[in-house]
């Protein structure tokens, strides 16, 4: 962009260099460890608890037809973490009946424990090479529920081939879980592996809607993302002043923050 006609500033000092946005190949992987079981403070239409798992599958849905909404072009492709990762659909796709076909065989595996996150980074790695030859990137989304267990991985600091985002769900602290130290854990494997910015949120609260509040901030592209110490978003309408904004005259409607 040039400097703005008739102003006194130096011709193009408001130019930007050009930089390509490409379309994402995103790769959710869903801990199914039995942590995924434990129930969520809220219950589905017919009174049943809704539990860790069935949100998860939930907020994936709203975050693959909002993403598509955004641009059609991303693809989306699944995986489970148990004792490590395995496929639930290998081919990356656009169509949100196809989200829906893997997310249905998506089911907890009760001899999970230990999490060693290495061959998800390699196949991540070997999709990201697919992915740049058709000029897109890759993305992993990591969904982790265990409390106890935090993840390990054997990765070479100097591949940084994708960008891997993490959501933790987890229990409060306790004598025998270790939130923090689990957090830690995710906190070194994403900054270990990611290309581009990337983000990590943690809930203990067992509330859908903070889930699905993470997960809407997620639909952020890696390549146009600012740090996430700068993520503002999104802001609390209970904490916006109804005076500032309000014309003389006009009612202040309360407004609930659930």
């Amino acid at each position: 962009m040039e400097g703005i006609e008739g102003a006194t500033s130096t011709p193009n000092r408001y130019t930007l260099k050009p930089n390509r946005i490409n379309n994402e190949d995103i790769l959710f992987c869903i801990d199914v460890d039995t942590e995924s079981l434990v129930e969520m403070k809220a219950t589905g239409p017919s009174g049943r608890p809704i539990t860790r798992l069935d949100s998860i599958k939930q907020s994936i849905l709203l975050f693959v037809n909002s993403k598509l909404s955004i641009n059609p072009e991303h693809r989306f492709a699944f995986a489970a973490l148990g004792k490590s990762a395995s496929w639930l659909r290998k081919e990356f796709s656009s169509e949100v009946d196809s989200a829906i076909a893997a997310l249905r065989g998506l089911s907890p595996n009760s001899s999970s424990g230990h999490a060693d996150l290495t061959q998800l980074f390699r196949v991540a790695a070997h999709e990201a090479r697919k992915s740049r030859a058709q000029n897109r990137i890759l993305r992993v989304i990591l969904i982790y529920c265990r409390s106890s267990t935090p993840p390990q991985h054997q990765w070479p600091a100097n591949q940084k081939l994708f960008t891997l985002d993490v959501i933790y769900l987890h229990d409060k602290p306790g004598p025998e879980n270790c939130p923090q130290k689990v957090y830690d854990a995710l906190v070194d494997a994403l900054e270990h592996v990611s290309e581009y910015e990337a983000y990590i949120f943690e809930s203990g609260q067992g509330l859908t809607r903070v889930l699905f509040r993470h997960m809407c901030v997620l639909l952020s592209h890696p390549q146009q993302r600012c740090v996430q110490d700068d993520v503002d978003i999104p802001k609390s309408l209970a904490k916006k002043s109804p005076a500032a904004d309000s014309a003389p005259g006009d009612e202040n409607v309360p407004v609930s923050s659930q």
